[in-house]
């Protein structure tokens, strides 16, 4: 299965919500192209972008989330904290689901190893706790040459 048949088979259901990493294709749907979020969008989904060539620590990151999720003022900037935003999204509501494509993701992996496997973490919970419901939640790790160990391939 190539990267955009798996990207289909996830926004119609056929396979199940999770962290994932994402071999984007060349063309449509690859690193730095956002006609994956329109095709999400047609699905129903809610996608949320993650850049994180900007993204080298745990502050970094927390800011980035902050600014993708536009979460509300709340937001207390904490690993706690972003669980808590993303297991709730009441201001973002979603039809079918949340799709977070986190691109350049070995920034804060290189930089910031602890960090970014608590970031990990944090996005495995607000998954699971999305999993039951009518708006499952899948984030997408960018996947150009770079794997992460432990985290399934979509592709």
């Amino acid at each position: 299965m190539d990267a955009n048949q798996a990207l289909d088979e996830l926004l119609t259901g056929r396979l199940k919500p999770g962290v994932y990493q994402w071999r984007t294709p060349a063309g449509r749907g690859a690193a730095g192209d956002t006609g994956w979020m329109e095709r999400a969008e047609e699905q129903g989904w809610r996608p949320f972008y993650l850049d994180g060539r900007q993204a080298r620590d745990k502050d970094g990151f927390l800011t980035l989330c902050a600014e993708a999720f536009a979460f509300p003022d709340w937001f207390g900037r904490n690993w706690d904290a972003l669980e808590d935003s993303l297991t709730d999204l009441s201001w973002a509501p979603a039809e079918n689901g949340y799709l977070v494509f986190y691109e350049s993701w070995a920034q804060l992996a290189d930089a910031d190893q602890a960090s970014f496997r608590t970031a990990l973490d944090v996005f495995a919970e607000a998954v699971a706790s999305w999993r039951d419901t009518k708006t499952p939640m899948t984030v997408l790790l960018s996947s150009v040459g770079v794997e992460v160990a432990g985290v399934p391939r979509l592709t």
